[in-house]
């Protein structure tokens, strides 16, 4: 078994026992005579060298015993972790402050039935690693006396970039089935590759994901999403079969085989879809952005459920967007994403196919402001998420498509210049719409309201004394 060699001892050091607030809290432990290991992910990233953010500690002591030992470092600590042994707590030394967590020595056991673990606690450190989920996350290193444990082979997993479990696979995965979601992630936030017994267990024991809720089912899959290269990730849960139990109308896309090549892989499609948005989400100075990833991923699910056999051999997909986007609305609400989230994405969806009618014809003024004012919040994702969508091998037709799409977006910059495009409403609000008409508030003043919105669309803005003489007319038309 591979030691650590003179970089990553140091690295280790570095990140850990020389610093400020690990020290403090790692003498109080010793003082009070219990151990205290730095354990998981900060232990694997500083090896990694990608920098320590979270601090996760494990330890002999009981639950009583860390918050008494917190206690005496800081007034801010608490205990929601209390019943799976952790406490957390906020400690300072110097000008350096810190989150802290501390759990106990687990040696968990699990109701195969149950969403969650019963706790039982563990007195070594040997029994609590090999309950950690995967190897690399089965390192510790005692900030007390800065003795590295790896008894399950983490460093050489490590280099070898692999995911393997401390204890068989079908084991692990029937204590927490999320696990399973976490190899997912990690193939997409770390670049890891799972080895064949880690993968036939995901395969082997997908439905078991239905024993989890679908908050813990969210929150994973979004961080898979927000990883730096989701792709593999996301494909790894379509494979084994994860993916019918999380979005299976994105695992439903490879089913849509083409044979005789008629239409584009529809799946593949999607994957090029999702990493060209986030290169354009990049490119255009963007952090990781859920909405439009989740509006790549789901844009043409509704595909499956609109195809239709055309004449002379070809395939259609009318109304694929509307349908996708209510198909996107049902899922993201069962995995119970907030009400804006869903609101953002299924617009996305239901949008992305708005701008081919440019590429084919000229747009007027007023469709284009059309399209600004129903892209609303979401117009600069609605750029990423169009351009993104063009994956043609034909380099003239992709030239093409970038080059409309350019020059729409110019358009709409000159027309926001010039009109304030961004608020587009009309020359009068709802007080003065009533005070013209002599007219009390109800759905008249609405119906009144969206037709001075309809002018403001096609005429641009009008100047009140316009909007008025057109108001009046409309009014006495009626």
């Amino acid at each position: 078994m591979p030691s650590l060699s003179v970089d990553q001892r140091r690295a280790l050091d570095a990140a850990a026992l020389s610093t400020p607030v690990i020290r403090r809290v790692a003498d109080a432990f010793a003082a009070a005579g219990h151990e205290l290991h730095l354990v998981g992910g900060p232990v694997r990233d500083a090896l990694m060298g990608r920098g320590v953010h979270d601090l996760d500690f494990t330890t002999d002591a009981r639950p009583d015993a860390i918050e008494a030992i917190l206690s005496g470092l800081t007034r801010t600590t608490w205990d929601m972790g209390r019943a799976f042994g952790t406490i957390g707590a906020s400690v300072r030394a110097g000008s350096d402050e810190q989150v802290v967590e501390v759990t106990t020595f687990r040696a968990d056991s699990y109701d195969p039935s149950s969403r969650k673990p019963t706790v039982s606690f563990g007195d070594s450190l040997v029994e609590d690693l090999v309950r950690r989920d995967f190897t690399v996350n089965a390192m510790a290193l005692s900030v007390v006396t800065g003795a590295f444990a790896d008894p399950h082979g983490g460093l050489a997993d490590l280099a070898a970039g692999v995911l393997a479990t401390p204890s068989p696979p079908e084991v692990s995965f029937s204590d927490d089935p999320l696990r399973m979601m976490r190899a997912a992630r990690f193939a997409a936030q770390l670049g890891f590759t799972p080895d064949a017994g880690v993968v036939d267990a995901m395969t082997a024991m997908a439905d078991r994901l239905s024993i989890i809720s679908a908050e813990r089912l969210r929150d994973e899959f979004s961080r898979l999403m927000l990883a730096d290269a989701p792709r593999p990730g996301l494909d790894l849960m379509v494979r084994t079969g994860l993916a019918d139990h999380v979005v299976p109308e994105v695992a439903a896309l490879v089913r849509e085989v083409d044979e005789h090549g008629r239409h584009k892989d529809i799946y593949q499609h999607t994957l090029t879809v999702l990493e060209q948005s986030i290169d354009l989400e990049r490119a255009r100075g963007h952090a990781p952005d859920l909405i439009g990833r989740l509006a790549a991923v789901f844009h043409d699910i509704g595909k499956p459920r609109t195809k239709k056999f055309e004449g002379g051999g070809k395939v259609s997909f009318h109304h694929h967007d509307v349908v996708g986007a209510k198909m996107t609305k049902k899922r993201l609400t069962e995995l119970r994403f907030s009400s804006d989230e869903v609101k953002a994405v299924a617009k996305l969806v239901e949008l992305h196919l708005r701008f081919h009618g440019y590429a084919d014809a000229d747009w007027t003024d007023s469709a284009v402001r059309r399209y600004v004012r129903d892209a609303g919040d979401q117009l600069e994702r609605l750029h990423i998420l169009t351009r993104a969508d063009c994956t043609t091998r034909n380099q003239r037709k992709a030239n093409r498509l970038r080059t409309a799409y350019e020059q729409l977006e110019w358009r709409i910059d000159e027309l926001a210049q010039a009109e304030e495009l961004d608020a587009i409403r009309p020359d009068l609000d709802g007080t003065q719409i009533m005070e013209i008409l002599g007219i009390a508030p109800g759905p008249v003043v609405g119906q009144a309201y969206k037709f001075l919105l309809d002018k403001r669309m096609d005429d641009g803005p009008l100047g009140e004394d316009r909007a008025r003489e057109e108001l009046l007319a409309w009014w006495a038309a009626r």
